[in-house]
């Protein structure tokens, strides 16, 4: 109480020309229980958080005000300013809840992740009548005293003001939307638009916190998004084939009684949509658990062909539990887990272990609050299979389209070079599909069929974009049924095409392609995968030549070649070598090594890192054909390690070649901000956060001119090697000791 004595004097004569002032008493409840189980960190960071969403809330929502924040106590804190002040009915109770759910919400993210639980602030109001000296002083006390038992106590919520309003605003429907775009990274197209509502604007409603917060409290949560359900749907407007609306719904919403389909249905019928176009996007920030009835429920709507997003993944709030609960056809990536992950390796993995694990649920993955361009890079190369955020497109009443800035968004992976895949990419052993649109007729493709045996699946596609795949054995056995060539002959191909076909990027490594197939259910084992480049159809694979080219590089493998680049590795370097020692030839061997690549690798992540490795071999095996004899050996023995076997004459135009094309390339396999100020921002081994060079290679040349073994080789290769990457940037160091082998000595 010590500092609101010491600062009531100038209060006062802040405060004196005005009949009254108002107060508001705000109070972590337990906070001394907190400070026992949590530690002295937790609550002071509960403290500045309800301190700096005062503040802000005072400052953006009352700037005129003039309104004072101070700090009581540890976890107390009260608010002062002049009647009249505020502007919200001067209703103290109304206030009261605005700063309330601003500051509950600003700490929300705290409290679950330290103790799983929210938080429930107290508040409490008075008046203070304003007079002179030690009465204000004593009028401040027992305001604050009259304000500490309200802040003990239920807010009444429908007595105040705003919740008569809030069911005003519902009752005449004043609610709007804005939507925002998610972008298919796959195809460059949008997939759909999420409504955001939004009460009136410059009310406490236009926040949807404030908005859907109270309507659960007072018990309106259903009317409210009955009408919110409503306005997204009536003014969406047309929409693409495969496009879908994500509407935001409570699961309480879902499993109330009052909750049917079927006025749904009727409003998509009536604006020409269908179930398919719809996904609920389950906004629930407890436990979904707390709600069996909605579980019940929940298939039977999806049966009406409704799907499932669910929202927050990654916060916090929703985990693998809910995941596995729900099985949605959507996860939704919470913002907190997009920001700064292109710096992040922690939140890299995490992002990249979530889409393996969504590939093998059928699920797919939308990145929330994606804001900056190097974030969008991340999630493309990392494999996220879509993206929302202020980047990609600003809500907007009207349907807005994606924004400029990400038209042209390339992936890393996808930078011009040659193939940079751990194996063969699955375009390479693509084969020609046969395509028609959804006007082609069951009886059309059993008639197609029968005339073109080389062929055993037929691709349905919209505008080039694969939307289905129908198989000859599956065909046969539908029309095999009895009146099956009657049900279904002169139907549109549509009818009995399998929706969720394998579709995979040209890119696609074989071997991963090749376990996303046997992932697939049994009755789907051995359907062609659909391959694609840019989204659009680009050939079909069969799983015998999938499996069939899985072999040859496992065989390939296991004779040493490395899968990565192609290249010979140790057993076929060793041979080489030896054969050349026998031959008494005078040769050299560049020893190439990249600097700084475990901190890229750990950044930028595997499939990045493997990008540079292969770019590495290119620029080695592009030199190497330019300036070496064709008995030159190229070798790849594992890592970021390459050996280069050639004559002495050719080496150093071979080291200048490579170390200006490599300087120039790799550049481009870097977000554009690392790219212009030459470094990276990242954690070393020690676990320090430090500035990084860009990678870069150094070759170190020892020269063999007689008997030696390959244990001296090695040992001479490590010291040149070591030698070579002392020198800044990319380098060649050779060897100025006399050659390996000279007159029988190796020193």
């Amino acid at each position: 109480m010590h500092m609101v004595l010491s600062e009531s004097s100038s209060l006062h004569a802040q405060l004196k020309h005005y009949s009254t002032s108002n107060l508001l008493l705000v109070i972590i409840r337990d906070y001394i229980l907190f400070k026992e189980m949590y530690g002295n960190d937790f609550v002071g960071q509960l403290d500045r958080e309800l301190k700096d969403s005062l503040v802000q809330t005072a400052r953006e929502r009352y700037e005129e005000s003039n309104v004072s924040v101070i700090s009581l106590a540890p976890g107390e804190y009260v608010l002062i300013w002049p009647d009249g002040g505020m502007d919200l009915g001067d209703n103290l109770g109304d206030i009261a809840y605005a700063f309330k759910l601003q500051a509950q919400n600003a700490m929300k993210r705290t409290m679950l992740k330290w103790t799983g639980i929210g938080i429930e602030l107290g508040m409490g109001y008075s008046h203070i009548p304003h007079n002179s000296g030690k009465d204000w002083e004593n009028a401040l006390l027992r305001a604050i005293k009259e304000a500490r038992i309200y802040a003990n106590q239920p807010l009444d919520l429908k007595s105040l003001a705003i919740s008569k309003n809030f069911n005003q605003i519902v009752k005449e429907r004043e609610i709007y939307c804005k939507y925002q775009p998610i972008l298919d990274f796959r195809t460059g197209t949008i997939c759909g638009w999420e409504a955001l509502a939004r009460g009136p604007q410059n009310s406490p409603f236009e926040s949807p916190l404030v908005m859907f917060e109270l309507a659960e409290q007072i018990g309106r949560l259903f009317s409210l998004e009955e009408v919110c359900r409503e306005k997204a749907i009536r003014n969406l407007g047309p929409i693409a084939k495969g496009q879908r609306l994500f509407l935001n719904i409570h699961p309480k919403t879902m499993a109330d009684p009052e909750f049917s389909p079927g006025k749904t249905l009727a409003l998509l019928d009536e604006v020409g949509l269908s179930p398919k176009n719809i996904v609920f996007e389950i906004t629930e920030r407890h436990s979904l658990q707390d709600f069996s009835l909605f579980y019940r429920t929940l298939e039977h709507y999806r049966n009406q062909g409704f799907q499932i997003a669910l929202d927050d993944t990654g916060s916090g709030y929703s985990g693998l539990s809910s995941i596995a609960e729900l099985q949605p056809e959507f996860i939704k990536l919470d913002k907190t887990l997009i920001h700064n992950i292109h710096r992040d390796p922690v939140k890299r993995a995490l992002v990249e272990t979530t889409v393996t694990f969504a590939d093998k649920i059928n699920s797919k993955i939308v990145a929330e609050g994606i804001e900056t361009r190097d974030q969008a890079i991340c999630l493309m190369d990392i494999g996220v299979h879509c993206g929302q955020g202020y980047y990609l497109g600003y809500p907007a009443k009207t349907r807005p389209e994606l924004s400029p800035e990400c038209q042209d968004l390339q992936s890393v992976s996808e930078l011009p070079r040659k193939a940079v895949t751990c194996s063969i990419p699955i375009g390479e052993i693509a084969e020609a599909p046969y395509a028609v649109n959804d006007s082609f007729l069951v009886a059309d493709a059993q008639e197609f069929f029968s005339n073109n045996l080389q062929f055993s699946s037929i691709v349905i596609t919209e505008n080039d974009i694969p939307r289905g795949l129908v198989m000859e054995y599956h065909l046969n056995r539908q029309l095999s049924s009895q009146y099956g060539v009657a049900l279904f002959s002169k139907r549109s191909i549509t009818d009995v095409m399998d929706e969720s076909a394998l579709v995979v990027d040209a890119s696609t490594p074989v071997e991963q392609a090749a376990r996303m197939t046997m992932d697939r259910e049994t009755l789907k084992a051995y359907d062609d995968v659909i391959i694609t480049r840019k989204g659009k159809l680009f050939g079909v694979v069969s799983v015998q030549k999938l499996l069939n080219t899985l072999a040859r590089v496992q065989v390939e493998m296991a004779r040493g070649t490395n899968p990565l680049t192609g290249l010979p590795g140790n057993v076929r370097l060793e041979q080489e070598v030896e054969a050349r020692i026998n031959r008494e030839d005078s040769f050299c061997i560049i020893y190439a090594d990249l600097d700084h690549f475990k901190v890229y690798n750990d950044t930028y992540g595997f499939k990045n890192g493997d990008a540079i490795i292969k770019l590495a071999a290119d620029i080695l095996s592009w030199a190497a054909s330019k300036h070496c004899p064709k008995d030159s050996r190229l070798c790849h023995i594992g890592g970021d390690d390459f050996v280069l076997i050639t004559k002495p004459e050719a080496v150093e135009k071979t080291c200048i070649s490579v170390l200006r094309c490599f300087k120039r390339l790799v550049a481009h396999y870097y977000s554009d901000q690392d790219r212009q100020r030459g470094w990276i921002l990242a954690k070393g081994r020690d676990g320090k956060e430090r500035e990084y060079p860009l990678v870069s290679i150094s070759l170190g040349v020892i020269e063999i001119n007689g008997c030696c073994t390959l244990m001296e080789i090695g040992e001479r290769a490590a010291d040149i090697k070591k030698y070579a990457k002392s020198i800044p940037g990319n380098a060649y160091a050779k060897d100025r000791r006399a050659p390996l082998g000279t007159n029988g000595s190796t020193r």
